[in-house]
C-alpha cells in the first residue's frame, strides 16, 4: 500500500504543476488584442470614399457597443474632418467587415486616418471599459490607420 499512496501524491503533484503551466496560456488567451485594420479604400460614385475596416476580436469579450471618432487627414497632412462610426456589434473570436463613408474626398486625397477616441466601448453584460490599451491598429490600404 505505501507504493501506491506514494504514486497517487506524485500523480497529484504531476497534475497540479501542469494545470499551473497551463493557467497563464488560458488568461492569454481570453486577454487577446482587438486589432482594427483599415483593409481598403474605394472611390464612391458622385464622390468621396469608402472605407472597408476589419475587426478582429481575440479580447474574450463580446462587444455590444464600440465606437470610434477619426480624424480624417488630406494629403498634405492637414485634419479635413471629424467622422464618429459605430463598428458595433463585435462578436468575440470573431472577423467582422465594417464599410464607412467619408464624403467629399477622394481616397487619393487621404494621408492617414487617426483614431483620436473610441467613444463607446461596451463589453456586453459589462461596464464601459477603455478600449485604448487592448487596440492594435493597421493598415493594408495607402492610407495609415494610427493612434
Amino acid at each position: 500500500m505505501p507504493f501506491t499512496s506514494s504514486l497517487l501524491s506524485l500523480l497529484c503533484r504531476s497534475f497540479a504543476i501542469v494545470l499551473l503551466l497551463m493557467v497563464p496560456q488560458l488568461s492569454r488567451a481570453e486577454t487577446g488584442p482587438l486589432l482594427v485594420e483599415l483593409n481598403k479604400m474605394e472611390e464612391i460614385d458622385g464622390g468621396g470614399c469608402r472605407a472597408f475596416f476589419l475587426f478582429r476580436n481575440q479580447t474574450g469579450k463580446s462587444f455590444a457597443g464600440f465606437e470610434m471618432s477619426l480624424a480624417i487627414l488630406n494629403g498634405d497632412g492637414i485634419i479635413d474632418r471629424l467622422l464618429s462610426v459605430d463598428a458595433s456589434p463585435l462578436p468575440v473570436q470573431r472577423t467582422t467587415l465594417k464599410l464607412f463613408e467619408v464624403p467629399e474626398i477622394s481616397c487619393g486625397n487621404i494621408s492617414e486616418i487617426l483614431l483620436h477616441d473610441v467613444t463607446s466601448c461596451q463589453p456586453q453584460n459589462e461596464a464601459e471599459m477603455d478600449c485604448f490599451p487592448i487596440l492594435t491598429l493597421g493598415s493594408r490600404a495607402s492610407a495609415k490607420l494610427v493612434k
